[in-house]
């Protein structure tokens, strides 16, 4: 009984890190595998790791990344051989009868004291138990110098794996921001750590036109170039026609193919997004005759300024006219140019057309779309964007391609040939999957990488927030719905205030985690306590790897309300176990302040309110500084509070 019962014991520990102050390492993996079974002992790396594979070319990717991470560890040496020897540390094992438990990405990993396997029917699973394993050793395997005083020891245990949908994906927008080839392969690294499997590439948009497509010079030398601002985006001073436009930059077809096969290395498809109608004010500064509009020709490319309004909600008025005509056979034929390269460069199956967020204002207006109208029986604005979406969808399919846009595409009306990005939340992803669409879900309400993290005092401005706790929500497979028509889902990381590759990671990670939980591991393993155990094990792993993340999680969420008269405020966090410390008098509050216990009231003639949380004796979380007066803005409109307060 005593037998069966330890490594019961064992297993809780690991698994809830109460064994921090043991030498077994606390087990911490993200994606939280299907199985895990923890046994005594542990695997030390020896002087000469030798790995047997057979020669399936498929394995050398999970051959290179193991002998990479394993050059952290000083003084060893990765040898790789092909024939089985009693001496071997690490085994390759491609099934011969397939393991339908497991399918085509899953795999089995037994770590023992004398050595490691990685069983798997596929070179895929091979890959994503090589990442699972390199996660069970210290944090150091990260680093990219050599680590001394490590041990260098995984821990004994049997790990059955295999993901809960096919498409894991992350959008990454390089359109409003520029990242170089080597940018991208940075993030598609960071990626495939959390076994994503879909790179969505946002190429085209109002602020830039990254890919070449021969015959249409203008595109890139004119559609990839604008004039750079720092600062808030969509609020920039409109640019002056002498100020040189030269920020931006794009993709030659060869940097193309070296992405795709960069991608396909480590078993990500490259999804291309080129947006149409909306989104295309690049396109048409380039090429004015793609609209409907007269004055096109002075139209530039977007650097920031606004171009939209807002105000009334969507669709947006437009200020300058940035659809495609869609009475316009030329933009057929441009589509038909671009669409023809564009398949041929990535052989992910899909092309994506865009759809969104096309405003009608100019359409209204317009002499070809109101004939456009007449001649094919078109009643609204909706059925003007459904016509073109389905002339696009037919120039895909004749690329031999799937057609895949955001929901607004339903509006107008589709076959069911046509795949949904589902955006607007998750209920237009049900209604597409119940009209029997295969359906993506990538839903603002957990899904939008681009979102606050915390306070908006502390993070980039944009117009709404996600916490890493809501990202952990997301549940691709609603209650409700068909799993059949539900490909997967996706976080999307649009770059309007994104300016470079160090704030990608800061917005993607650790909400990233979130995501690849929510779309790798069985939907009732999911436990908020325990994974956010295992992201805070994995800070620490990006600390030593130098890859950047959001601390957003350790601040605190501020609430404030007028009681009597005078203002209050209410501190809450979002992890437990954190004590948050204050000062009223304009100093920097540490564990020896006042700790928050009770709502607040604000002293009468304070100016800020400083606070700091700590876990423990540590400081975790930033050191905020909160004005008096962004805390009274925070009150209902109309509040009245007693002078001076």
């Amino acid at each position: 009984m005593k037998k069966l019962l330890l490594p019961l014991f064992i297993f809780c520990l690991i698994s809830f890190g109460a064994n921090a102050q043991t030498d077994t390492p606390k087990i911490a993996i993200i994606p939280e595998p299907v199985s895990m079974v923890v046994h005594e002992g542990q695997f030390k790396l020896p002087k000469n790791v030798i790995i047997q594979s057979s020669k399936h070319p498929g394995l050398l990717s999970s051959l290179a990344l193991l002998e990479k991470r394993f050059s952290a560890a000083p003084s060893r040496k990765v040898i790789k051989v092909h024939e089985p020897s009693d001496d071997v540390s690490i085994r390759f094992i491609l099934n011969a009868e397939p393991d339908t438990v497991i399918g085509k990405e899953g795999y089995r990993l037994a770590v023992t004291p004398e050595n490691i396997t990685i069983r798997a029917n596929e070179p895929a699973g091979i890959f994503y138990g090589s990442q699972t394993l390199l996660q069970l050793f210290p944090a150091e395997i990260e680093s990219k110098e050599l680590a001394e005083h490590v041990k260098w020891t995984a821990p004994a245990v049997n790990i059955a794996d295999y993901p809960r949908v096919g498409w894991r994906g992350l959008m990454f927008d390089v359109s409003r921001h520029f990242f170089t080839k080597d940018e991208v392969k940075q993030y598609i690294d960071a990626m495939v750590r959390y076994k994503y499997n879909l790179l969505h590439f946002h190429l085209t948009d109002d602020e830039g036109w990254r890919i070449e497509i021969k015959g249409l010079p203008r595109l890139t030398e004119v559609g990839a170039w604008n004039v750079k601002r720092v600062g808030e985006f969509g609020n920039f001073i409109p640019p002056t026609a002498d100020e040189p436009r030269n920020y931006g930059g794009f993709y030659t077809q060869e940097d193309i193919k070296e992405l795709v096969k960069y991608a396909q290395e480590r078993f990500v498809n490259i999804l291309p997004e080129i947006d149409v109608p909306g989104h295309s004010l690049a396109a048409i500064a380039s090429y004015p005759e793609l609209s409907c509009t007269e004055g096109a020709d002075q139209y530039r490319v977007r650097s920031g300024e606004q171009i939209m309004d807002w105000s009334k909600g969507a669709p947006p008025i437009a200020l300058v006219d940035n659809t495609l005509c869609p009475a316009n056979e030329k933009v057929y034929e441009f589509l038909d140019k671009v669409i023809s390269q564009v398949a041929e460069l990535f052989p992910f199956e899909y092309i994506h057309m865009g759809g969104d967020e096309a405003p009608i204002n100019f359409w209204q207006k317009s002499e070809a779309i109101k004939a456009l109208m007449k001649s094919e029986n078109l009643k609204d604005m909706h059925a003007v964007q459904g016509y073109f979406t389905k002339r696009v969808e037919k120039i895909v399919r004749s690329k031999g391609k799937k057609f895949i846009g955001w929901d607004e595409i339903m509006e107008g009306g589709l076959d069911t040939t046509a795949t949904i990005m589902s955006w607007r939340g998750i209920k237009n992803g049900m209604e597409a999957a119940n009209k029997h669409h295969e359906v993506v879900m990538s839903p603002t309400t957990y899904a939008y990488l681009d979102y606050m993290q915390s306070d908006k005092l502390m993070e980039p401005k944009v117009y709404a927030s996600l916490r890493l706790s809501e990202s952990y929500k997301f549940d691709p497979i609603p209650e409700g719905v068909n799993p059949r028509y539900i490909k997967g889902g996706q976080g999307n990381l649009w770059t309007e205030q994104v300016y470079n590759i160090r704030q990608a990671e800061y917005m993607t990670w650790p909400r990233g985690f979130a995501l690849a939980e929510s779309l790798w591991s069985p939907k009732e393993k999911k436990n908020w306590k325990h994974f956010f155990s295992r992201v805070e094990t994995h800070f620490g792993r990006f600390n030593a790897g130098e890859t950047k993340y959001a601390p957003s999680v350790y601040d605190p969420i501020f609430n404030v309300k007028a009681v009597n008269n005078r203002l209050y405020i209410d501190l809450a966090t979002e992890v437990e176990g954190l004590d948050i410390y204050y000062s009223f008098d304009n100093s920097y509050p540490d564990r020896f302040y006042p700790k928050y216990t009770e709502s607040l009231l604000v002293p009468i003639d304070a100016s800020q309110f400083r606070v700091i949380t700590y876990k423990g004796k540590t400081p975790v979380g930033r050191m905020i500084t909160m004005p008096v007066s962004e805390l009274k803005n925070r009150l209902p409109k109309g509040t009245r509070l007693v002078s001076g307060s």
